[in-house]
């Protein structure tokens, strides 16, 4: 099987490369297996504190491979079952993971794509990146999570709008609606991700995990429930050898030095 993603871990970052370059990393059956896997590597492996995705090439992932839909139309129903209960395992592996996900997307961004972006913690994109949720350009509906995240990023019109009229939108737009954090000059992306990558990396990585737990789930919760699981989030993070970190800096005057531990 060739490698159509690719992991490495360097100084606490795991970063996941689509590497379908050639077709612009549309995903296939090979693709989603080893997204699977590279996703569930990152969130086990205790040395990695921030996870980068980012596509080989031109394009972050230009959605599904259509092509490959064509070819297997007659059997596509149970296609699409099996392919994408794969790929969401894959998701629900960026969502579970007790540290920070970023994207970095460059290029397309569509279909899967999207759907992958939408549930990444924080997103940088080159000032050429384009997107669109895509799916009804082909007459299907979404997957990936994405009529989980949008309603609430975007509130529930905006999200049917790009649900059921997807235009090709620019990074502007993008971060102008909050599916994106920054925007990089098309030739910086990568320096810009590696400094936002290394931030993180060298935060409070517990703390953070605690923090992105708190914010995912609390769509769902009354003030009252929340409250109760932040006091008991920060007086676990009050057990960590961070924080008692963070508090000795600040009065120390001094930058701490985390270890995620």
């Amino acid at each position: 099987m060739s490698e159509s993603v690719l992991l490495s871990v360097e100084e606490g970052i795991a970063t996941l490369s689509f590497n379908r370059a050639q077709v612009f990393n549309p995903m296939d059956a090979e693709m989603i297996v080893q997204f699977r896997a590279a996703a569930e590597r990152a969130e086990r492996d205790s040395g990695v504190r921030a996870v980068v995705l980012r596509g080989e090439g031109k394009a972050f992932i230009a959605g599904g491979d259509v092509g490959l839909f064509h070819r297997h139309i007659a059997e596509l129903p149970e296609t699409i079952v099996r392919w994408g209960r794969e790929m969401h395992f894959g998701i629900l592996a960026l969502r579970r993971m007790a540290k920070p996900v970023l994207a970095s997307v460059q290029g397309a961004c569509a279909g899967a794509g999207f759907s992958i972006l939408c549930a990444c913690d924080l997103a940088i994109a080159a000032e050429d990146a384009r997107f669109s949720l895509a799916y009804a350009n082909i007459g299907a509906s979404p997957d990936g999570g994405s009529t989980h995240f949008l309603p609430r990023l975007l509130g529930y019109k905006k999200a049917m709008e790009l649900t059921l009229l997807p235009e090709l939108f620019g990074a502007d737009v993008a971060k102008h609606l909050g599916l994106v954090n920054w925007v990089a000059p098309a030739g910086e992306l990568a320096q810009h991700t590696a400094r936002i990558a290394r931030r993180l990396a060298s935060g409070p990585t517990l703390a953070h995990g605690e923090a992105k737990r708190l914010l995912q789930d609390s769509p769902e919760r009354s003030i009252e429930t929340q409250m109760e699981l932040e006091l008991m989030a920060f007086a676990r993070c009050a057990r960590t050898r961070d924080l008692a970190e963070g508090v000795a800096a600040f009065v120390e005057k001094r930058k701490p030095v985390f270890r995620g531990e």
